[in-house]
């Protein structure tokens, strides 16, 4: 589907019923519009989608070659891989990636997406920031501008997604755990303000039924999705009368958190405590003891996310298939020895 005409200066003097100097005045900020005026032109910008493009105010080019990669997280090294992933695309391609990180602040996030459609980037490679609405990015969409996705999609959005099987990971990696003798297992970090979350926990969960663990003996603890939520979600789940055994971590990050509690309580991940990660990030192989997690390849999610938007620009369209990547799990040493041998004093 092709993209809609971007909206024009006309448009929005005839919205708001003044000139277009007028309305050009109020775009570079001048001091000689009445209040009243300037709130009113401000108004029809918002109904009628028009993006101030400060470089063709400026420069008058003709075409832009930049794209803006906003990451919601790039202290997370998943989000730091697929961001290489990205740039190397790029980069080949001749084109110049800008990179914001919005630190999970949905405010921040929209200042730098604002601030990216007036420099007039070519399209905007998304991880969209906790608590983000679905309505956030509607401008965006009405101006036409190419925007992809990455890793999080919205409830209800057209927007396209490129993303690993989440659901399908999660079942792989708590049936690991539940093979190796582990009967109460917990799900630790992530929000349910999340898709992802609850794509990931939807696994884990049928796992658990599809396999004979009771609800009773599952435990979902909700945290941040870094290594202090890892650390936050272990206290709680050991203070619990029957503590779990293992856990399937939302990602890589809480379980390092997680390893990180164990030792400082005496405990030994694996051998006392059997821990999963998902993302399968660079550290994970170099850990001690090594996380077995769930690959996603997170510099090739980067790679796809790119060359989609290559494409949808080349194209000159705002739409693109949805791409659901493929997981497996990498087992190393963090889930332990097999505990089925010594199951039978298990109450």
């Amino acid at each position: 589907m092709a993209s809609r005409a971007k909206a024009t200066i006309l448009d929005i003097a005839r919205e708001a019923g003044v000139s277009k100097s007028t309305v050009s005045l109020v775009l570079q900020g001048s001091g000689l519009i009445r209040p009243e005026t300037a709130l009113k032109v401000r108004k029809a910008i918002e109904d009628v989608g028009y993006v101030y493009n400060r470089s063709a105010a400026n420069l008058r080019k003709a075409h832009s070659n930049v794209i803006g990669m906003v990451i919601n997280d790039l202290t997370n090294p998943f989000f730091a891989e697929m961001a290489v992933g990205m740039e190397r695309v790029f980069q080949s391609a001749g084109i110049v990636p800008f990179i914001a990180n919005t630190a999970e602040n949905p405010v921040r996030q929209e200042e730098v997406l604002k601030s990216l459609m007036e420099q007039g980037v070519a399209g905007l490679i998304v991880s969209p920031a906790r608590g983000t609405t679905p309505g956030a990015f509607r401008r965006i969409e009405t101006a036409g501008l190419p925007i992809v996705f990455t890793m999080r999609r919205l409830p209800e959005s057209r927007i396209p997604v490129i993303a690993p099987d989440n659901h399908r990971g999660a079942k792989l990696a708590t049936a690991h755990l539940i093979g190796k003798g582990h009967r109460r297992l917990a799900f630790f970090g992530g929000s349910s303000d999340l898709v992802v979350y609850h794509e990931r926990l939807g696994g884990f969960r049928e796992a658990c039924e599809a396999l004979g663990i009771a609800s009773r003996d599952t435990l979902v603890v909700e945290g941040e999705t870094s290594r202090r939520g890892g650390i936050a979600c272990l206290e709680t789940a050991l203070a619990m009368a029957e503590p779990p055994t293992a856990a399937l971590c939302f990602n890589d990050a809480v379980a390092f958190g997680v390893m990180l509690a164990l030792r400082k309580r005496g405990l030994e991940p694996g051998a006392d405590f059997a821990v999963v990660g998902f993302d399968d990030v660079v550290e994970a192989q170099h850990y001690m003891p090594a996380l077995t997690s769930v690959a996603v390849d997170s510099a090739g999610l980067g790679e796809r996310a790119a060359h989609v938007m290559l494409k949808m620009i080349q194209s000159r369209t705002t739409r693109a298939e949805d791409h659901i990547g493929a997981v497996n799990l990498v087992v190393r040493d963090s889930c332990g020895p097999d505990r089925r041998a010594g199951m039978g004093d298990a109450a």
